[in-house]
């Protein structure tokens, strides 16, 4: 770990010790109530009460939330109505101990907690899951069942709550922990509350700014027995990314490099024999990586969020409240993806003029003119539409006696993914060379690559056929060189449920007994159609009858990326649909192979005790789950048997069923009013990813790897253990230690299977080197980890957070790569440290944070993906100008850190991206 974290960091909870130290005052020796955590607490030794407001007030009101829970919970308050301390939900999170995100969109967007990945967590809101769908280009898990909070606007938002450890009566479905969503309610407001703000958002690598805003009005009856609430927020974000991919490595397993080849007599020998090696000879050359492809991405996109949320309450007697809420949430995620790359080994391995040689691997390499092609342009234009609907009601009734009984019921359905996607390429035979260090890469052609006539679009006609059927065209089946087409990939997401929670009052040390049951009913679906679009013959970039540009000037500065591939033909998302247009095009037909459903079914019920006798408190309780899913698929692509055309697909399903026991028990031993214990154990399940449970397989054409699913997978299951101490000095402060672990077994992990065959559309024949990778119950895994938290308001308004997250995990090796990682997501270090100042009318705080490398995924072609430490300083500032009027600005990754990822280790790097800084200016207006 960094010097200076670790130097800020113990400095930091040092003041904090030193801060608790020097307060005397005690709090009250009676935890306050979860439900409404007072926090004006008592005052110094004057007795006096000391009225606490603004962000440290929603620190107070967090910390209680954290003191008065059974369970181990951590939690974060908005300050008042439309002050979230965040402009992302997700980055507030990203404060919570053990909680991380990943910002490789620079936004964060999921959340990983207690070093599970985010496919294994859940977000509900108010109390039940929410139907979640993705755009198309994400790669942050879009098949997972987990939420984008990016979709969430803050100003709808009362408090999150990060349960570390289950109660029987929360929903089942996560290993690491599980966020709530609170969301405000009429009937708790203020009569005629009323917030509104207006602001502007600016991007500085985007160079584009854009207006955003929100309101929202409650009102109550004199009665407080009717009340309703609208809000309303729009959101827009412009975002440019562009940085170095490398598509994985060539030969990392050692099995033979692709620039030599086997002669007749059996010997490895050059392709080129005139090629010179340095840094070794052509045997040492034979056992080094090499990059597959290195690309230069180019990515923009326009981010715009709209939602409109409502809630009605009713009291039609004493007791009895009915609630009715809904959200609408609109998001136009349209992005395009420019790439420019070559594949040296498969293009140009046979006209290699030179390579170095260091550590294994070949960082320097020059190339003569390709036959075929040295680089390839892709363009990607996709039209995404994000949509998420949810209907809520609940009807929650308290007698005297403090029993109560709650019926809920709701609906949720998004949509979103490719609508369609427009895929356009053209391809270079210019000589080339290449070198790169672990945080660099510099390509650099011999043509010009700015210059149109330098392209020419796919010369290779053959026989056309989409979906396994041939393209006829005027009565005969068309002959041509396909150029890319249309790709209609939408993702329909919904989820129906309906159940009840009750909770009768007993006597002695079991105060309450809570029982109830759920059922929801859950389709995931992806339903996909395409167009292919052909040329009979090959045109140069110069004919293709648009206009064309050159990439931005120094749009890669900053990046690591070099050389004149920075500066590479550029057409407007305008000209890729026009060359499309007016090409030749198949009729839009269904993609069987590429559509999935997924039916999941499940059913629960609970059993919990609530008990409190003196010092001690807490809940045990079980929870018996039924699922049973039903996955529809396609059986992998096949070929015929002269593997001169792919054989259509053949749709099946595939039905599975499982019934598990969830025991958990939380204690909490309040050994002082300021000194509390705690200890939970618990067995907890999470579901496999939707798409790992369709078995359809996906190919890539260019890299010649595939991925399927697999619907016969189980669910992970763990034994979860927390330890916890927690001091409360005095109101708004707190020191806690947290000890845990997660005992995981069937863990699901990707199998590779090499030597696949499988019918290529660009070459027209079937090819036999495809790697397949497929998901499967194969491992166990062990995550420990040591969180230490602190907070205090130290004096004259200012205060401080900080927290410290130390995690290790275990696994078992992933087949087919000679190595062990750390389970996704998982930072070994993690610092939180928050400094703020509040008084009177002013307020500003600082964020920042720093992750230690963590593996993220498996990626092309069995390529380790490990992200590199990563630091984010975020700023805050705000004055109210009156007690009605506010003027606040945010100002996200100051530092502007390079999102940096590597091959497993750090000599081999697969990423280098730059996502801007981003400010914020805003008023608002509440009252």
């Amino acid at each position: 770990m960094r010097l200076r974290q670790l130097v800020l960091l113990s400095t930091a909870l040092t003041g904090l010790a030193g801060t608790a130290q020097a307060q005397q005052t005690p709090p009250a020796t009676t935890p306050p109530s979860e439900a409404a955590p007072p926090v004006d607490a008592p005052g110094e030794a004057t007795g006096e009460d000391v009225v606490v407001t603004g962000y440290a007030r929603s620190l107070r009101q967090a910390i209680e939330v954290k003191r008065s829970a059974n369970a181990v919970v951590d939690a974060i308050s908005a300050e008042d109505i439309g002050k979230f301390p965040d402009r992302n939900v997700a980055e507030s999170l990203s404060h919570i101990p053990g909680v991380s995100i990943d910002r490789r969109f620079g936004e964060g967007e999921k959340v990983a907690i207690l070093g599970t990945d985010p496919a294994l967590n859940r977000m509900l809101l108010d109390g039940h899951g929410l139907a979640s769908a993705d755009w198309g280009g994400n790669d942050n898990d879009p098949s997972s069942r987990t939420f984008n909070y990016s979709l969430l606007a803050p100003e709808l938002v009362d408090r999150l709550e990060v349960y570390k450890s289950p109660e029987a009566r929360i929903e089942e479905g996560s290993l690491g922990g599980t966020v709530i969503v609170r969301t405000r309610r009429p009937l708790e407001l203020e009569k005629n509350s009323v917030f509104a703000s207006g602001g502007y958002t600016y991007n500085d690598r985007a160079d584009k700014g854009s207006i955003r805003g929100s309101g929202l009005y409650s009102w109550k009856n004199d009665a407080e027995t009717f009340g309703f609430l609208i809000a309303a927020t729009y959101d827009k974000q412009n975002l440019v990314r562009s940085g170095v991919e490398f598509f994985g490595y060539d030969n990392a397993d050692g099995s033979g490099s692709p620039f030599l080849t086997t002669n007749a007599a059996g010997q490895r020998v050059l392709k080129n024999p005139n090629a010179v090696i340095s840094g070794g000879t052509a045997a040492d050359l034979d056992k080094a990586a090499s990059p597959f492809g290195i690309n230069y991405a180019y990515f923009q996109q326009q981010r715009e969020r709209a939602s409109v949320a409502g809630t009605v309450q009713f009291r039609p007697a004493d007791g009895l409240t009915l609630t009715l809420n809904g959200l609408h949430i609109d998001g136009n995620y349209n992005n395009y993806s420019q790439a420019m790359y070559t594949i040296p080994g498969a293009w140009t391995g046979d006209v290699l003029q030179s390579a170095t040689i260091a550590n294994g691997v070949v960082t320097d390499a020059t190339f003569a003119g390709a036959t075929s092609q040295s680089a390839q342009l892709d363009t990607l234009v996709r039209k995404t539409k994000l949509k998420t609907d949810n209907l809520n009601f609940y009807a929650d009734w308290e007698g005297d006696s403090g029993a109560k009984v709650s019926f809920a019921g709701g609906w949720s359905k998004a949509t979103g993914g490719r609508n369609p996607e427009y895929l356009f390429n053209v391809q270079t035979k210019s000589p080339f060379s290449y070198s790169f260090t672990p945080s660099s890469a510099t390509v650099n052609f011999t043509q010009d690559i700015t210059d149109p006539a330098a392209y020419f679009s796919n010369p290779n006609n053959n026989n056309a056929f989409i979906e396994g059927d041939p393209v006829i065209v005027n009565g005969q089946q068309l002959v041509a060189a396909q150029i890319g087409g249309l790709d209609y990939s939408v993702t329909t997401d919904r989820d129906i449920y309906g159940g009840f929670d009750a909770t009768i009052p007993l006597g002695g040390v079991f105060k309450e007994l809570l029982l109830g049951a759920r059922v929801t009913d859950h389709v995931n679906r992806i339903d996909a159609r395409g167009i292919n679009t052909y040329l009979q013959q090959s045109r140069l970039g110069s004919q293709l009858g648009v206009d064309t540009g050159v990439t931005p000037d120094g749009i890669f500065d900053g990046t690591g990326g070099s050389g004149n591939a920075t500066r590479f033909l550029n057409l407007s998302e305008q000209a890729v649909i026009d060359i499309l247009t007016n090409a030749i095009n198949t009729p839009l037909v269904e993609k069987v192979g590429a559509s999935t459903s997924v039916t999941e079914r499940t059913a629960a019920s609970y059993v919990q005790l609530n008990f409190d006798q003196g010092p001690v408190r807490g809940n045990i309780g079980g929870r018996m789950v039924y699922t049973k899913d039903v996955s529809r698929y396609a059986l992998t692509l096949a070929t015929d048997p002269n593997g001169t055309a792919p054989v259509k697909p053949v749709p099946t399903s595939t039905s599975t069923d499982y019934l598990k026991f969830l025991p958990n028990v939380n204690i909490a031993w309040e050994i002082t009013p300021q000194l509390i214990l705690r200890g939970a154990a618990a067995r907890v399940i999470s579901r496999p990813r939707y798409q790992d449970l369709a078995a359809t397989t996906s190919q890539n054409d260019v890299t010649f790897d595939a991925g399927g699913g697999n619907p016969t997978l189980k669910p992970y299951q763990a034994t979860n253990y927390e330890i916890t101490a927690e001091y409360y000095p005095r109101p708004g402060a707190l020191l806690s230690l947290e000890l845990y672990r997660r005992d995981i077994s069937n863990y699901i992990l990707n199998i590779r299977e090499q030597g696949q065959s499988f019918y290529n559309a660009l070459a027209g024949r079937v090819i036999n080197t495809y790697t397949v990778q497929r998901p499967v119950n194969a491992g166990s895994a062990k995550v420990n980890g040591v969180l230490v938290n602190g907070q205090a308001e130290i004096w004259g308004g200012f205060g401080i957070q900080a927290n410290y997250s130390y995690q290790d995990s275990s696994t078992d090796p992933v087949p087919g790569i000679d190595a062990t990682f750390d389970l996704p997501y998982l930072s070994k270090h993690t610092v939180n440290v928050i400094p703020y100042f509040e008084s009177g009318p002013f307020q500003a705080r600082v964020s920042y944070n720093y992750r230690t490398d963590y593996f993220r995924t498996i990626g092309r072609l069995g390529s380790p993906e490990k992200v590199a430490p990563y630091s984010q300083l975020d700023a805050s500032a705000s004055i109210n100008l009156n007690k009605n009027i506010t003027l606040t600005f945010n100002a996200q990754n100051l530092l502007d850190e390079t999102y940096l990822q590597y091959s497993n280790t750090r000599d081999r790097p697969s990423a280098f991206y730059k996502n801007g800084r981003t400010f914020v200016g805003s008023v608002s207006f509440r009252m």
